[in-house]
């Protein structure tokens, strides 16, 4: 399944002209059913009520699949008395025009054509697809489990096999044929993320020599865009993970004097606890309920009744989900003349982030920014450290002087990021990780899942789950690899919980993110079905976790 195909319903006029010329090449010239014509354009009689599920590589139509579900169907023309041959069903869609380019007939692009449009007919209420299937493809049909009814339609030159599908039958089987058929797995973790071709590619590009012109160049750009990105005046990139950079932050506020107060409501807030009692600083910890957001009250009080030379917190707690209000953070520090540091690793991309009149800030380039691994960075108002004070590899100062290059650094991360950069429509982007987010959620809940976070306080795009005792995280997200889906569950801080994590970091296909939490609510049934040694069907499902597809 390349990653270079795209797909999606069809909403655009090139869109369906393109798939009225593609219905022409497939059921003119290679299917002999109509006539030819010199337009060698074939509109379909239903075309006004048919929604397509199609698959582009660039900007070119190469896979389609039209559903409708307005009565009289094409089959009852063909076939009289129908509804005699199907099994018991609430609503019926009829599934026609499956056509697609020669060099893409993998079934994986067969199965994404079909598990697109099942979603989309499900959520219109459908539960039982009927096609007519060309007599070529018939162990294809079968192979997505169609079932053959009644006797052959269409002429001699064009047989086609009636058969019918349960949607809901093909949901679940959907992951498993997409993993036979050699698709790639669907990354839903923090990291790695599933990056875009031309990140990629620029990865692959020559490398530069880091004290040329041409890597200054790049360099420059790079910290230009991450700058315009976060609303920064000044940024390091540095070459290592985010512990790397919080390390280099609290070097900065080992000079500071003073006592500093620490915010923890998970994993990552208690890590930066743990920065700050490695280097000796002095400071408090001000603490609340993993799951929870910050009170910002009890950090006005502790503020006004202890003080604090500066605050340090998460602004996107990736253990939880929780989006900790970084905004009014900064104010509550302006208005007490508090410098304010954040970490904000995770929230960088994934959602809008303003660090204007914070003093230090941290994020990386393999998460929410949709790069490789290995660069991380850190945002400064300019006011560091002089350099040859702190340890050489953590002292900004020393960077910023040497034009962001003091030491040997490569060139094909940088690259990557610069792509990425480039590359994203930030405010586009950030609004489909919001909604996406959303819409996981509220289906995530109504199969029978626990979240972590509250809905008013949860990070777009980064959704915990807290698994009951009896269904374990791990054997849950082994069944999901095996469907081709990778979710976060090997943290330290998620195998003690047994907390399951679905990220929408990097690069995703709507449908099959769509198809995730029914999928999800089966494999769970599954797992807890085999910890308590009984078969599937007769697991009885408790009040409290009632998980349903």
């Amino acid at each position: 399944m390349s990653a270079e195909l795209r797909y999606k319903l069809a909403d655009s006029a090139w869109e369906y002209e393109a798939i009225h010329g593609l219905n022409y090449r497939s059921f003119v010239e290679e299917i002999p059913q109509h006539a030819p014509n010199p337009e060698r354009r074939l509109i379909d009689r239903f075309h006004e009520q048919n929604t397509y599920a199609i698959c582009l590589e660039g900007d070119q139509l190469v896979g389609m699949i039209a559903g409708r579900c307005n009565r009289p169907f094409s089959l009852d023309a063909k076939l009289p008395n129908l509804d005699s041959y199907l099994p018991p069903h609430q609503r019926a869609v009829e599934v026609r025009l499956l056509a697609v380019l020669p060099r893409h007939r993998k079934q994986a692009v067969f199965v994404r054509l079909a598990g697109l449009l099942a979603v989309h007919f499900r959520q219109q209420g459908c539960d039982l697809a009927i096609i007519s299937g060309t007599t070529r493809q018939i162990r294809l049909y079968r192979h997505l489990g169609f079932v053959p009814f009644g006797p052959l339609v269409g002429g001699d030159q064009a047989p086609y096999q009636p058969m019918a599908l349960t949607l809901e039958s093909f949901g679940a089987r959907a992951g498993a044929l997409l993993a036979q058929a050699g698709g790639r797995t669907a990354s839903f973790l923090p990291g790695p993320v599933e990056m875009s071709p031309a990140v990629r590619q620029a990865y692959a590009a020559p490398v530069l020599y880091h004290r040329g012109a041409e890597f200054a160049t790049l360099l420059a750009r790079v910290r230009r865009a991450l700058c315009e990105l976060a609303h920064a005046p000044h940024a390091v990139v540095m070459y290592g993970s985010g512990t790397l950079a919080n390390d280099a932050v609290a070097a900065q506020l080992s000079t500071f004097g003073g006592r500093g107060l620490v915010l923890a409501n998970g994993e990552f807030g208690e890590r930066l606890a743990d920065h700050a009692r490695r280097w000796s600083l002095q400071f408090d910890v001000l603490k609340a309920p993993w799951g929870d957001a910050i009170d910002l009250g009890q950090v006005q009080r502790r503020l006004e009744s202890r003080g604090a030379r500066w605050l340090w917190a998460v602004a996107g707690e990736t253990s939880t989900g929780v989006a900790n209000p970084h905004r009014a953070l900064q104010a509550l520090c302006r208005a007490h003349g508090v410098d304010l540091c954040l970490d904000a690793i995770s929230a960088l991309g994934l959602y809008e982030l303003d660090l204007d009149g914070v003093r230090l800030a941290t994020t990386v380039s393999g998460k929410a920014l949709g790069a490789y691994a290995g660069l991380s960075v850190v945002f400064h108002d300019g006011r560091l450290t002089e350099a040859g004070v702190l340890p050489r590899y953590l002292d900004l100062a020393a960077y910023e002087a040497g034009g962001g290059v003091p030491y040997t650094q490569s060139s094909p991360p940088l690259a990557a990021l610069d792509a990425s950069l480039r590359g994203s429509n930030w405010p586009a982007r950030q609004a489909r990780i919001a909604q996406a987010g959303s819409r996981l959620r509220a289906e995530l809940r109504r199969v029978g899942f626990a979240i972590v976070a509250r809905d008013c306080a949860a990070m777009p795009g980064v959704v915990t789950l807290a698994l009951p005792e009896d269904v374990p995280a791990e054997r849950l997200a082994a069944r999901m690899e095996r469907l081709g889906y990778q979710l976060a569950h090997r943290s330290d801080y998620l195998v003690r919980r047994n907390w399951l994590q679905i990220c929408l970091m990097g690069q995703w296909q709507d449908d099959l993110l769509e198809r995730l939490p029914g999928l999800l609510a089966e494999q769970a049934v599954r797992s807890r079905a085999r910890s308590r040694s009984i078969e599937p069907n007769r697991f009885a499902p408790s009040p409290s976790w009632n998980f349903t597809t």
